[in-house]
């Protein structure tokens, strides 16, 4: 159980990129932006998340397991939430201490890729090092990962003992911004596969063709359309320091298409399996409209997440859960009869690390 759940949770998204306060404005006072100015319900959700850490981790109650990539997720939210930097300092000092249970699962001598990738980022933006966290070299594991010859040049794999591979877009988006910040040589190539992933309507499909398909790239009216690998594909190339020019019409396609598939009340779904409204795609789409200043759109989708907030004043089954984001309105109602029973727990939880991000844009861009 251990390894399925730690293979699943490498599809799940995370803003790796965003507004955050160091881009903004500074108030007269002094006081940064981030203490004076951020949204209220941006604030409760993460103190919220903050509330669901043991010893600096998410445990997962449903299957008693550590669940470090969702840590790594609700760091990277609370990184952007004034008065949440111990907390991230407490996260950063348990996920380097379980980096290699973290990047084997717990087999030694295998790598999944994807979370190498993922702590490589959250260790570059707490200002660690990536060469050396927990006493592992991400940047060199990561690069170590990318195919270096033959059609899939730049992709992303794992290196498992079963020859399984469950790399992704996700991943390969991960892995653009942790290279592409360390300056290592595989960022070029790995740039230009996740570039291949994106199809002609400007959506990045999620799944890889198999390692050696002839095509590598997306296949158009095959593949099918992926809310989450898109919107974490532009916000890593928003990350870029200076994007090619191909990556800036990537980053244009990608934005025109995300706007044609808001729904009319502001929400999205996200890929095959989830093609009903729900907050954490549409959290996710909010933090990549906002970077690439669709701002309208963001603003909107924003609304429709903060619908789905428990209020701060929520009495009953919720009372100890203000700030908490539900993942649609079906989850809401069985929270609000029930509490976020046991089983919940996951969903409640990953959909408000990506929801609090996404919150801090409810009035714009800034």
């Amino acid at each position: 159980m251990k390894q399925a759940l730690a293979a699943a949770t490498l599809a799940v998204a995370v803003v790796v990129a965003g507004c955050g306060t160091e881009n903004a404005a500074q108030p007269d006072d002094g006081a940064t932006m981030a203490e004076s100015a951020q949204p209220d319900a941006a604030v409760q959700g993460a103190a919220w998340l903050a509330t669901q850490l043991t010893d600096g981790l998410i445990h997962n109650d449903q299957y008693s397991l550590d669940d470090y990539g969702l840590t790594a997720d609700v760091g990277l939210a609370l990184l952007q939430v004034s008065g949440q930097e111990d907390t991230v300092d407490e996260i950063g000092a348990a996920l380097a201490e379980q980096a290699n249970a973290y990047l084997t699962g717990g087999t030694e001598g295998d790598l999944y890729a994807g979370s190498a990738a993922k702590l490589a980022v959250f260790a570059q933006a707490t200002g660690e090092t990536a060469e050396d966290f927990g006493g592992e070299d991400l940047i060199g594991l990561v690069g170590s990962a990318v195919t270096d010859t033959g059609r899939a040049e730049g992709r992303v794999a794992d290196q498992l003992a079963s020859g399984e591979d469950y790399a992704n877009a996700i991943g390969q988006a991960h892995a653009v911004q942790a290279l592409s910040a360390a300056g290592a040589p595989e960022a070029a190539p790995a740039l230009d596969f996740l570039l291949r992933q994106q199809c002609g309507a400007g959506y990045f499909r999620l799944n890889f063709s198999p390692a050696k398909a002839p095509v590598q790239g997306c296949k158009d009216d095959v593949d099918a359309p992926d809310v989450d690998a898109t919107a974490i594909a532009i916000l890593a190339l928003q990350s870029l320091d200076e994007p090619s020019d191909e990556a800036g019409e990537a980053i244009e396609t990608g934005t025109a298409w995300l706007e044609g598939r808001q729904r009319g009340n502001g929400s999205f779904g996200g890929g095959t399996s989830t093609k009903g409204s729900n907050a954490n795609s549409t959290a996710l789409a909010a933090s990549a409209l906002a970077e690439a200043g669709a701002c309208e759109a963001a603003v909107s989708a924003v609304g429709w997440v903060e619908k789905l907030q428990v209020g701060s004043s929520a009495e009953g089954k919720l009372a100890e859960d203000g700030g908490a984001v539900a993942y649609n309105a079906a989850a809401m109602t069985q929270a609000v009869a029930d509490g976020i029973v046991v089983e919940a727990q996951d969903q409640w939880r990953r959909t408000s690390a990506q929801a609090v991000p996404a919150l801090l844009h409810e009035d714009g861009c800034s």
